[in-house]
């Protein structure tokens, strides 16, 4: 059964808007704020955009976050998304991915499920329209791509796909979480 779930997806492409479709839809089920938030709502100060410091406390906030949940947990955002942001962002070079790959394996692999919200064609969200780091937002979604769909992550953990509406998405999520069973007999 799948009981913890990440969303995942560069900035501005409806992540949240799953997180609250799929809590109303399973009952029992908590949600964990997407670490920006969380930290920011705890009084962390965020450059704009966030420096490489600043992605690099998100994800070690990302990492405890799931170690602490329980079962039934849905996560506004998966730790590799922070990865992708670290990778892709201005101060790369200064990253060293290899230092954080075995804590993010580990913690991915406690996950049931990993859905990946990719950035569509048209684009689905427009605040999209108004992002001030579009070509950003593009290089992430490319390396979640590579990293989650393409197995670049080298984890083991399950990764599904959500194109479309908030609705279309949640169903696909639900019929993943919720299989059909075959008919009584």
């Amino acid at each position: 059964m799948v009981v913890r779930i990440a969303i995942a997806g560069s900035h501005q492409v409806g992540k949240s808007a799953l997180v609250d479709e799929l809590a109303a839809a399973l009952p029992g089920y908590a949600t964990v704020d997407e670490p920006y938030h969380a930290m920011a709502e705890d009084g962390h100060e965020f450059a704009d955009p966030p420096s490489r410091e600043d992605f690099e406390a998100q994800l070690a906030h990302a990492l405890a976050a799931l170690a602490d949940a329980d079962d039934r947990t849905l996560f506004d955002r998966s730790p590799v998304d922070l990865l992708a942001y670290l990778l892709e962002h201005d101060e790369a070079d200064d990253v060293d991915p290899d230092a954080w790959l075995p804590q993010l394996r580990a913690a991915v692999e406690a996950l049931d499920l990993i859905v990946f919200v990719p950035i569509e064609a048209p684009d689905r969200i427009a605040a999209a329209a108004r992002d001030d780091h579009p070509a950003w937002r593009r290089r992430v979604d490319a390396r979640l791509r590579a990293l989650l769909v393409e197995g670049a992550l080298g984890a083991d953990v399950e990764v599904l796909e959500v194109q479309g509406s908030v609705a279309r998405r949640a169903q696909a999520v639900l019929a993943r979480v919720r299989p059909t069973r075959p008919p009584a007999r």
